[in-house]
């Protein structure tokens, strides 16, 4: 998969999700709204990155990471310690997407090595 599908792919469900979690929270948490955000710079970036622009490219995966380890933290912990099944199936799946992303955009940078020799 090309690194810039795999992006888009992460921005929709990071908006999608993100925005689901945040208004099934009933105290609607600002907090919530960080994954929307991250996937609205990801959906953003694309066309950038399907003209292959190295810098953006770099700077969606440090996102990409950072992301990761936000959702990972307390908010899967929190709802896990709640039981709220829900939440944790939408961050997780949130997670899930960063985490391909994150392994699409490492396989693309070793292919690209590669090639140069």
């Amino acid at each position: 998969m090309k690194p810039y599908i795999a992006n888009l792919i992460n921005g929709l469900v990071l908006i999608g999700f993100g925005l689901a979690t945040y208004f099934l929270n009933e105290t609607r948490p600002p907090t919530a709204l960080i994954a929307p955000a991250f996937g609205l710079i990801f959906l953003l970036s694309t066309p950038m990155m399907k003209k292959e622009n190295k810098v953006v490219a770099h700077i969606v995966v440090l996102l990409t990471l950072l992301i990761i380890i936000a959702l990972a933290g307390k908010p899967l912990i929190r709802n896990i310690e709640e039981g709220n099944t829900i939440n944790i199936v939408l961050i997780g799946g949130m997670i899930l997407t960063s985490i391909f992303s994150m392994v699409t955009f490492i396989k693309s940078f070793i292919d690209a090595r590669k090639a140069r020799g």
